[in-house]
């Protein structure tokens, strides 16, 4: 099962400035182009920072160097869009430049971007779910299981083999792209955990 990454995603065709870029040059660059933010960088590419329309309106010094907010918050194109939604949301940006392994700017990713997987169709969420997740992980006969899934909501109702499967489905399906909850109401034939799993609720995923 596979999960979309940020560098599928992201930008490639990046607009950055240098440390040394006047103030003028950078306020300029936002409202060409109607960005939020715009990445600093040296001399070989390496991200130093973040420069915002809020930084710009909240000081008044002469050049990128001096008006960003460093350390910038960077994804690694092979991260998971899951992974970098979190990361917009524990520090409140709405782009991420997207870096290589040597820290250098290879894209950049929005919060938009981000917004095109999460907005996947329930009737796709199902058929991954059913074909991908159930079917071919899992072993998981089309009939064990009802699969509903409404505005990314996925609700598991059946009875499963063994009740060591059913944490493992609920894990797979709140793993998904585009699930946003998962509701349980999986029963099993067997019970060959210590714990009794057995009894359903509903399990929440972070956003």
């Amino acid at each position: 099962m596979k999960h979309a990454k940020v560098g599928f995603l992201m930008t490639d065709d990046v607009v950055s400035v240098l440390e040394g870029t006047p103030f003028a040059a950078v306020a300029s660059l936002l409202v060409a182009h109607d960005f939020s933010g715009v990445p600093v960088v040296d001399a070989d590419e390496r991200v130093l920072g973040i420069v915002s329309r809020t930084d710009l309106l909240a000081h008044d010094r002469p050049t990128a160097q001096h008006l960003m907010s460093a350390p910038a918050i960077t994804v690694h194109g092979e991260q998971t869009v899951t992974e970098a939604a979190r990361l917009m949301g524990r520090y409140g940006v709405a782009r991420l430049p997207v870096v290589d392994d040597e820290e250098r700017l290879v894209g950049i990713v929005t919060r938009r971007d981000l917004l095109r997987v999460f907005l996947r169709p329930d009737h796709e969420i199902r058929r991954v779910l059913v074909e991908d997740v159930l079917a071919d992980t899992m072993g998981i006969s089309a009939g064990a299981v009802s699969v509903r899934v409404v505005d990314g909501v996925v609700t598991l109702d059946g009875r499963l083999p063994q009740s060591s499967q059913i944490p493992v489905a609920l894990r797979l399906a709140g793993q998904l792209d585009g699930v946003v909850a998962v509701i349980d109401r999986l029963t099993a034939r067997f019970n060959d955990t210590r714990a009794n799993p057995l009894e359903g609720g509903a399990a929440d995923l972070p956003r």
